[in-house]
């Protein structure tokens, strides 16, 4: 009876009690008999602690303390807990490898993972978010150089400013640092935007009548799949602008619809990319190649109508037992070199995606707009006026002459 009046007493200590008109709650964890405190702080973020105590009018005292001391901490803007960089990273870190983890194909993440570990986390990881100061931030940027050996493009300045300021932001939605202090950010230094390599009109025609042969001559027969594959893929991203990887091999046979304007139909592909799901419009050569890709996939219908109609839910990008290679990057870097075409006018290296740059090339050559243009190929009209904008005035010549 006697353990029982104890189990009963210690079931009532334990309801959570409210102080200081419900700001502050004094509470117990299930298995601990000391006392542990809690209150809102005003970035909306929950502040928990231990009174160390497990007297209840200890506890009390000290619940309160600790509160007017969090208070005084934040109006004299200093950090109410202490966390380095590194632990704080880490936390990122963690939620980038779960997602990974559920999605193998979320490259953007694995980028972010590595950026972390090579970069961030080996500077900043000793330091407190408040000791970071302006030098630090140059320091980094001059480290950062001469570990890559040379002074990063944009877009790697950017992925690290970002993921940067991610942790800074958890520092502050966490009590860390105060709202409105500032702490210096990463700045990205502009690098000048250069004309992407790309192909032109004659090489285009070269390499379409080139790959007649090229497909058919492989080593074995997954050579010949390969081959014959990336014939296809690449006339779909010529025809369509569609970014080459992630946008492009998960398409299937479904998403391709008729879309017609008076008597004239043309061929609308539902594609979900970076920037959101979108309708782009494929040009009139893409049907004849899809047509040989369903005969050669032995699918059971007789062209691209009877398959459009019966939405088959099947990938549009696969060998005829149904598999998929996971790139076609290094079969056409082949493609490139044994067609002689592996570089541009500038010595730069073609890939794939030197095709989505061929189809914006050529669509302003011939009148695009670019609104029209960026809303086709899933990007903003900045980033085709910073890529493109060099060449509209030699593609407009004859106009402007």
């Amino acid at each position: 009876m006697n353990h029982l009046s104890m189990l009963f007493a210690s079931t009532i200590a334990q309801e959570p009690l409210k102080l200081l008109d419900g700001l502050l709650t004094l509470y117990r964890r299930p298995n601990s008999r000391q006392w542990q405190c809690r209150f809102k702080l005003s970035t909306g973020a929950w502040h928990s602690a231990s009174t160390g105590s497990d007297q209840l009018a200890e506890a009390t005292t000290q619940a309160i303390a600790i509160y007017e001391t969090v208070k005084i901490k934040i109006a004299s803007d200093l950090a109410i807990k202490s966390k380095t960089f590194r632990q704080l990273a880490m936390q990122e870190l963690a939620l980038a490898a779960k997602i990974v983890q559920s999605n193998p194909n979320k490259r953007t993440h694995v980028d972010y993972i590595h950026i972390y570990t090579k970069y961030l986390i080996p500077f900043f990881g000793n330091y407190q978010i408040n000791d970071i100061t302006q030098e630090v931030v140059d320091d980094y940027i001059a480290w950062r150089i001469s570990r890559m050996g040379k002074n990063p493009k944009t877009y790697t300045q950017r992925r690290h400013a970002g993921l940067y300021k991610r942790v800074i932001e958890r520092a502050r939605d966490q009590g860390l640092t105060h709202q409105h202090r500032t702490v210096p950010l990463l700045e990205v230094n502009a690098d000048r935007a250069e004309i992407r390599p790309a192909f032109n009109q004659q090489e285009i025609d070269y390499l379409l009548e080139y790959m007649r042969d090229w497909e058919r001559f492989g080593r074995n027969q997954r050579s010949n799949h390969m081959r014959r594959l990336c014939r296809v893929y690449v006339e779909f991203l010529l025809g369509t602008g569609i970014r080459q990887g992630t946008e492009s091999m998960p398409i299937r046979w479904r998403s391709l619809q008729w879309h017609w304007i008076g008597e004239k139909r043309y061929l609308r592909v539902w594609v979900s990319g970076k920037t959101g799901p979108r309708y782009l419009i494929a040009r009139h050569f893409v049907i004849d190649s899809l047509e040989r890709l369903i005969k050669w996939q032995a699918l059971p219908y007789q062209n691209l109508d009877t398959v459009i109609e019966a939405k088959l839910d099947r990938k549009v990008f696969v060998f005829p037992e149904g598999d998929a290679p996971h790139s076609l990057d290094s079969v056409f870097e082949r493609l490139m070199v044994e067609s002689g075409l592996f570089k541009d006018a500038t010595g730069k290296n073609r890939t794939l995606y030197s095709l989505r740059h061929t189809y914006a090339t050529f669509a302003l050559a011939e009148g695009v707009d670019i609104h029209t243009l960026a809303r086709q190929m899933g990007t903003s009209t900045l980033m085709i006026e910073r890529h493109y904008s060099k060449l509209t005035p030699m593609m407009a010549a004859e106009k402007l002459a």
